[in-house]
C-alpha cells in the first residue's frame, strides 16, 4: 500500500482540481449543470482513482486505478478544449491548464509503470 499524501501524482492532481473549479465558477450560468459541472467531476477524479487505487493490496489492482485516473484525465483535456472553443476561458489559461494536465498524465503513467 502508498500512502497516497506524499505521492506527487495525487498532490498535482489535487492543485489542478483547484484550478479547474476556479476556472469553471466563471463559465456561463447555463452550463452549471453541462461542462462546469462535467470538468469538475472529472477533475476530481483523478486524485480520487490515486487516492482509491492507494489503498489496493496489489500493485495490479494500484495500476488499474491509475489507468481510471489517466482516462479521467483524458476526459478532462477534452472537456478543457470544449470550453476553449466555445470562449469560456482566455488562450493563457486554456494552455496552462492543458500543460498541467499533459504533466499530470505523463507523471501517472510513469509511475504505473514502474507499479507494471
Amino acid at each position: 500500500m502508498h500512502n497516497f499524501r506524499k505521492l506527487d501524482i495525487w498532490v498535482k492532481s489535487m492543485d489542478l482540481v483547484t484550478d479547474i473549479y476556479r476556472v469553471t465558477n466563471a463559465f456561463p450560468n447555463q452550463e452549471r449543470f453541462g461542462l462546469t459541472s462535467q470538468m469538475q467531476r472529472s477533475a476530481v477524479s483523478i486524485p480520487s482513482n490515486i487516492a482509491e487505487g492507494s489503498a489496493k493490496s496489489s500493485n495490479k489492482d494500484f495500476a488499474r486505478f491509475l489507468e481510471m485516473s489517466i482516462g479521467s484525465s483524458y476526459e478532462l483535456e477534452t472537456e478543457l478544449t470544449i470550453a476553449s472553443k466555445l470562449n469560456y476561458m482566455e488562450l493563457d489559461v486554456f494552455v496552462s491548464l492543458q500543460n498541467k494536465i499533459v504533466e499530470i498524465q505523463k507523471m501517472i503513467i510513469g509511475f504505473k509503470n514502474k507499479l507494471d
